[in-house]
């Protein structure tokens, strides 16, 4: 009997993060692993060479949908010539057996950057789906996906991007994140919160963001998207029983509607229900975040341990936490 790896240590052997290669099974269906009784993943020795040569492939440039149809011997071809063909260093081409990245995550940035101000949806994808394999997820989310939201951001209020441009990363950013959500198991036990922003917040990088790190945190989190009015959100939070709310605030950062909404929302949440607020422009409101008797967070690395110290809290005890 062919012998059988977990996904642990299929990621230590291809380089590959979970999420990417559940993406390759679901979305491409480029690699078909058993399951366990426990519906554990499990792969075959073949599989995982298989996995190597499609994140070859996908660094010398080639397209996911592409490449995830082509058999082993095809995509062995195609890495070949691919790195004969660009002067790939073998040691990155293999994913960097000391450690090295083909890739620094500034440049994955730029490269993101380019693809934004080029309205090339396709090209913002891959490179995405790229620099996630190369990267760990706090590497993805703190050096590639939050100084991009930040720099669309100050693009945009310069006039460098229009409208469109945020319109087009959002759609490619929030789809991806989406996947890497998907791809993240929670217990079913698990207690929930509820990620937005409140109105007049149209910017949901930050938001997303916040959701992918709560679920791998543990949580189940349910995004419901920008600017809903304190009402909409409580109401949500009874329907679905949630522990938390968190909110980004991005911009503006001098919203005068944005002080009452959130003591509104605070005033009508139940006591044991966290409040959560953060982002960019969080840092403005501190006089409102300061009488509502919220914690401050400097970044999103830190939201873990607040979760963790909010899920061992009793259902009794308030704790408000700001995440900047």
């Amino acid at each position: 009997m062919e012998h059988k790896h977990p996904i642990k240590v299929v990621e230590k052997r291809t380089g590959l993060s979970s999420h990417v290669m559940r993406i390759w099974e679901r979305r491409y269906s480029a690699v078909t692993p058993e399951r366990t009784d426990s519906n554990r993943r499990m792969y075959t020795d073949g599989e995982i060479e298989r996995l190597i040569l499609l994140r070859k492939a996908t660094q010398a440039g080639e397209s996911n949908g592409q490449i995830a149809r082509l058999s082993d011997p095809q995509l062995k071809m195609l890495v070949e010539s691919s790195a004969s063909n660009f002067n790939i260093d073998p040691r990155y081409s293999s994913g960097g057996g000391n450690g090295e990245s083909y890739h620094e995550p500034r440049l994955y940035l730029k490269e993101c950057l380019d693809a934004i101000v080029d309205l090339d949806s396709e090209k913002l994808e891959k490179i995405l789906l790229r620099a996630s394999s190369e990267l760990t997820q706090p590497e993805m989310m703190e050096k590639v996906l939050e100084p991009l939201m930040y720099k669309i951001g100050d693009l945009w209020r310069e006039g460098t991007l229009r409208v469109v441009h945020e319109h087009l990363a959002s759609a490619v950013v929030r789809s991806f994140l989406g996947n890497m959500v998907g791809a993240l198991k929670v217990d079913e036990s698990a207690p929930k919160i509820i990620v937005t922003t409140p109105p007049g917040q149209i910017h949901e990088f930050g938001a997303l963001m916040v959701t992918i790190a709560a679920s791998s945190a543990g949580w189940h989190s349910i995004y419901l998207g920008p600017e809903l009015p304190a009402e909409e959100i409580a109401n949500a939070v009874k329907n679905i029983e949630a522990r938390a709310v968190a909110l980004s605030i991005v911009y503006p950062p001098d919203d005068p509607r944005l002080g009452p909404e959130l003591r509104r929302l605070r005033q009508i949440l139940d006591d044991e229900v966290v409040l959560l607020v953060g982002g960019r422009s969080s840092g403005a409101y501190n006089n409102v975040l300061e009488d509502l008797g919220i914690e401050a967070m400097q970044r999103l690395s830190d939201l873990h341990k607040h979760l963790e110290k909010i899920r061992s809290k009793s259902n009794g005890v308030k704790t408000d936490v700001d995440f900047n």
